[in-house]
Order: structure tokens, then C-alpha cells, then sequence
């Protein structure tokens, strides 16, 4: 490896915004495999950046009141998946909780992936990516992404006007819009028509 190399990557690394993950495989593009990963160790040692996971790392955030702060899981996992071209998805349990529409906390993070299903170790966390069909990772990243996540997580005898209703309570109008007009199952579709027909006559 070369001075050169190594200081590229350095460089690089250290134009990272704090608290954003990274992968070694946006690197490749400054030099070999093995001179990125050897760029990257001597960075970790040195203790400018912290391993999050394989192939992940992060210039870590400091606050005054908690200390050192790690990124969200959801972001690792995102920043992973576009490296390997998947789409990810937060798990309709956790969607649904965060719409208010559920009270319980995942154990254990899951996500829905485009890729194969498989467990991965990020920090002290098992996180566990299931493989799901296109049709529920429609919106993946979009806030009308997590309500249509967390609509397919509660299914058809859940779904209702209330259920909508508080949907719709979470997002902009044009999210809602948005969510509305993509692909549904039936069943779905026809919960959004009767919702719109009360909301029309009520």
C-alpha cells in the first residue's frame, strides 16, 4: 500500500460526517481491497473510527450528555443493503409501533429485505433481515413506506377506519396521497375506499 493510498483514504474517511456509517466498499474506488482494509484497521486503532459490524464503520458522535453516540440500526442496515443492491424495509411490527397503531417493542430488530433472509451482529444487537416479496418493500425508506409496512403487518381484520385514520393522522397530505395510490392487495384497497366514502359523508 502507499503513502498515498493510505492518506486517500484517511482523507476521505475523515470528511465523513460524524454518526454516519460507511462501508469499506465505497472505498474501493481509492485503492485495492487490501489496502482499504488495512487503511481502515490502522484508522480503528488509532481510534478515529470504531468497526460498527463487517465492512461497517463510523466516525462515532459525541454528546455532552450521553456520551459517545452510535447511529441507528435501521441506518447500518439501509447503508449495508445499498452496497449489496437490496431494498430494506423496518418490519411491519415495528411500523406499526411507531403509528401508535401497537404497544410492543420488537425484541429484536428485523427488517424486510429484497435480498436473502440471514442474521447479522451490529454492535452488541442481533438484527435479523427476512426476505419478503416486492410487493411489501413498495416505499421502502418513505414514511408512506412505514404506514404501508405496518398496514400488511396488521392484516385484513385490523385494518379499519381507526386504523386509517390514525395512518393518516402520521403523514402529510401528500403521503397519505402517495400511500393511497400504490399497489395494495385487494383487501387493502377496499379498506381505503370505504375509509374515503365515511370521510366524504361524514
Amino acid at each position: 500500500m502507499t503513502i498515498s493510498t493510505a492518506k486517500a483514504i484517511q482523507q476521505h474517511v475523515l470528511r465523513v460526517n460524524q454518526g454516519e456509517p460507511f462501508t469499506n466498499k465505497r472505498l474501493l474506488k481509492l485503492g485495492s481491497r487490501a489496502s482499504v482494509d488495512k487503511a481502515l484497521s490502522r484508522l480503528v486503532k488509532e481510534g478515529s473510527i470504531e468497526r460498527i459490524t463487517r465492512g461497517v464503520f463510523v466516525r462515532p458522535k459525541e454528546s455532552p450528555f450521553i456520551g459517545k453516540m452510535m447511529p441507528d440500526v435501521s441506518k447500518v442496515v439501509e447503508v449495508m443493503a445499498k452496497d449489496h443492491g437490496e431494498t430494506v424495509q423496518v418490519h411491519g411490527a415495528e411500523a406499526a409501533r411507531q403509528f401508535k397503531l401497537s404497544t410492543q417493542v420488537p425484541t429484536i430488530p428485523v427488517f424486510h429485505t429484497s435480498g436473502p433472509s440471514r442474521e447479522l451482529k451490529i454492535g452488541k444487537l442481533n438484527v435479523v433481515l427476512k426476505h419478503t416479496s416486492h410487493r411489501k418493500l413498495l416505499l421502502a425508506g418513505k414514511r408512506a413506506g412505514l404506514a404501508l409496512s405496518a398496514l400488511w403487518y396488521l392484516g385484513k381484520e385490523n385494518v379499519n377506519t381507526k386504523t386509517l385514520n390514525t395512518i393518516q393522522a402520521g403523514l402529510s397530505v401528500k403521503e397519505f396521497e402517495t400511500l393511497k395510490n400504490t399497489d395494495m392487495p385487494i383487501w387493502m384497497n377496499s379498506a381505503f375506499e370505504k375509509y374515503s366514502k365515511e370521510a366524504r359523508y361524514a
